[in-house]
C-alpha cells in the first residue's frame, strides 16, 4: 500500500514538474493570410491574441481579441476537465495535476 502511495505521490511531483515547463514554453501562431495570430503556453493557455484588420475600430479590435482569447481559454479548461472526469472514470483516482 505504502508503495502504491509512493509511486503516486511521485507521479504528481513529476506532473507538476511538466506542467510547469509546460507553462514556461511560449509559442506563436498565424493564419495564413496573417490577419490573426494566436500566443499560446505549452498547457494551452492563450496568452494573447492580435487581429489585424484595419476596418475595425480600436476599441472593437482590442474587445476582440480578449472575447477570443477568453473564449479559447475556457472551451480548453472545459475540455481538461472532461478528460480529467474520463481519467477518474477509468482509473478510479483523483488525482489532482494529473490532467
Amino acid at each position: 500500500m505504502f508503495d502504491k502511495l509512493k509511486s503516486i505521490m511521485e507521479m504528481q511531483k513529476k506532473a507538476r514538474e511538466i506542467k510547469e515547463s509546460l507553462d514556461k514554453t511560449v509559442f506563436d501562431t498565424e493564419s495564413q493570410d496573417g490577419s490573426v495570430r494566436l500566443c499560446m503556453n505549452g498547457s494551452q493557455q492563450v496568452e494573447a491574441v492580435t487581429v489585424r484588420c484595419e476596418t475595425l475600430p480600436a476599441e472593437e479590435k482590442v474587445r476582440l481579441e480578449k472575447a477570443l482569447k477568453d473564449v479559447y481559454n475556457r472551451a480548453i479548461k472545459h475540455s481538461h476537465d472532461l478528460a480529467a472526469q474520463k481519467m477518474k472514470e477509468i482509473t478510479g483516482l483523483n488525482i489532482p495535476g494529473l490532467m
